[in-house]
């Protein structure tokens, strides 16, 4: 699909789409690196819809899927019950931005047509049974996406991530004077002890991003895949392709000891916040991980007067470095009947826990009370 037209369907601000992962580049750059090809699982199946005169109308990104990995929203279970039945969860068709848990949306409908994103669910759910798929699933969508696919007979999801909330602050200090005594002076020294031994801190982006940058943030990259998951996602042309086409929407924070780069952590820029993708490292630091990750991110989205920091999924240990719970939604088509009635009994069950376990984690805060301002 040309970048245009794909583009042209995407939510977009002087130019720019609000969210770098729905750009046509960095999909691009996922399915031509082969990252997200059939051979990998990730066999692409976009839907476009549009009029009779070939004008866009909306678009869905969509994958068939030959296994559960790379999503962030676990379905093991469903797929190990619907196997023990004597059925095949495996293909499905998955409706998302692959390995990459930002909420985005998902129904790429510029006039909003509620008929459009209809059309577009069920399309999906004819191509499911054109391809002998078992579900489809759409995955980290904004609440009132999940709530308008809901009322279209799907199953909604609930999980929850750490995002942390930029109230105007002037400085990173302005931030901490909204913490309690106790959680100020445990983050001042875990900044202070991660660059004790000289190591200095760059952002670069756009122009100053080079190959050997590459070079060297990927070598982080594997190593933290290989003792995670045995296997990255992304391969060294991806990062490559990124940097030929998105790299003003990139910031790659690398932690320097002299002249060598030791550890990394790549950034995305969107219309109001920064989101925090991947790390890694070839020396163990105490807290260089919450310093890149955590804190320096702080650090640009108040220079750069950004809203919020979305540090990715799950790790509630980012909870004590003023990162706040935040809802993260999913819905699910099922076709069979069975498998469909124990998934919406099981989702309600979760819902409810992840519900209690977010009012049980806003109690351990870090903000002093009344501090906080947003919800």
């Amino acid at each position: 699909m040309p970048a245009a037209v794909w583009n042209s369907l995407v939510p977009s601000t002087g130019g720019l789409t609000d969210n770098p992962f729905l750009d046509h580049a960095f999909f691009a750059a996922l399915e031509d690196s082969g990252c997200a090809t059939k051979r990998t699982g990730w066999q692409p199946q976009h839907i476009l819809l549009s009029d009779d005169s070939g004008q866009p109308l909306g678009l869905m990104p969509l994958f068939l899927k030959s296994h559960s990995m790379g999503e962030y929203v676990f379905d093991h279970g469903w797929a190990n019950a619907l196997e023990r039945a004597g059925g095949s969860y495996y293909p499905k068709l998955q409706c998302s931005v692959p390995f990459t848990p930002v909420t985005a949306p998902k129904l790429l409908v510029p006039s909003g047509d509620p008929a459009i994103k209809q059309a577009l669910l069920s399309t999906a759910q004819q191509l499911a049974i054109q391809r002998n798929a078992s579900s489809v699933h759409a995955t980290f969508v904004p609440g009132a996406e999940a709530d308008e696919i809901e009322s279209d007979g799907w199953l909604k999801r609930f999980d929850t991530q750490f995002h942390w909330h930029n109230e105007g602050f002037a400085s990173f200090d302005d931030f901490l004077e909204t913490l309690s005594s106790r959680k100020r002076k445990t983050i001042r020294r875990e900044r202070r002890d991660a660059l004790a031994d000289g190591l200095t801190v760059k952002w670069l982006s756009g122009a100053d991003l080079r190959e050997e940058h590459w070079d060297a943030f990927y070598a982080f990259y594997e190593d933290t895949g290989a003792r995670k998951w045995g296997r990255p996602y992304l391969n060294r042309e991806f990062f490559s392709r990124l940097n030929a086409t998105m790299a003003d929407r990139i910031v790659l924070m690398l932690a320097y000891d002299g002249p060598e780069a030791i550890a990394g952590a790549i950034n995305f820029v969107g219309k109001d916040r920064i989101f925090g993708r991947n790390w890694g490292c070839t020396r163990e630091v105490p807290f260089l991980h919450f310093e890149l990750c955590y804190y320096q991110a702080i650090d640009y989205a108040i220079a750069h007067k950004l809203d919020v920091v979305e540090a990715g999924a799950q790790g509630e240990h980012k909870l004590a470095r003023g990162y706040a719970p935040a809802t993260t939604y999913s819905v699910h088509w099922i076709a069979h009947p069975g498998l469909r009635d124990a998934v919406a009994d099981f989702l309600e069950r979760e819902r409810a826990a992840v519900e209690e376990n977010q009012e049980l984690l806003e109690q351990f805060t870090p903000f002093r009370k009344g501090e906080r301002t947003d919800s």
